[in-house]
């Protein structure tokens, strides 16, 4: 049976300036860093075949802390920016109290939390399902199907793309999912590839 854990980074410098941050690359903070050491505890009796993470520090940085922790520090690593965060556009950077007040309550909501509205020159949910989707069919399920155990430290959003697609969610029902930084969600699969529980840690 293969075993998929999925893990959001921990807190960034700009998740605690509550700014948007979507591909720009800013660091963990303290918090951060120990919540990926958290992360690390919880599964360490883990053994992983392979990781996956985006090209953003602050996955990078969660995952080689984990790996750390669970003493697997060779273990083989993909970085592709098909896991990268939603990208933010114009926003990027902004903070989200300030962006609220500029544009009001509503348009933000929106842009946040919407399927398929876009902020401005950026990318909706929809489209972030649109790049993460086909990278976990070319180069990650394949490893499932093999009964591999697998690692991806990504992001919110990427990561509630492919929770989407491997719990079945609405459009509706993925507006309302929210995972949290540094908390490991492992799946459990059969030897078919289907998802047959999941669970936090």
């Amino acid at each position: 049976m293969s075993k998929l854990v999925l893990l959001r980074h921990g807190e960034s410098q700009w998740n605690l300036e509550n700014r948007f941050t979507g591909w720009v690359d800013v660091p963990l903070s303290s918090k951060g860093i120990d919540e990926a050491k958290n992360a690390g505890e919880k599964i360490k009796g883990f053994v992983f075949d392979h990781a996956y993470t985006s090209v953003l520090r602050r996955a990078i940085d969660t995952l080689t802390i984990v790996l750390d922790i669970v003493g697997q520090k060779n273990l083989p690593v993909t970085q592709d920016q098909a896991l990268n965060e939603r990208h933010y556009g114009d926003l990027q950077g902004l903070n989200k109290a300030e962006t609220a007040q500029k544009f009001g309550e509503a348009q933000v909501k929106l842009w946040r939390r919407s399927f398929d509205v876009q902020p401005p020159n950026g990318e909706s949910l929809k489209n972030t399902l649109e790049r993460v989707l086909p990278y976990w069919e070319t180069a990650i399920f394949p490893h499932v199907r093999k009964g591999e155990r697998l690692i991806i430290v990504a992001h919110g959003n990427s990561l509630r793309s492919l929770v989407m697609h491997l719990d079945g969610l609405s459009r509706e029902e993925v507006l309302e999912l929210n995972i949290p930084t540094g908390v490991p969600l492992v799946y459990e699969f059969n030897d078919q590839g289907m998802p047959v529980a999941h669970s936090y840690l």
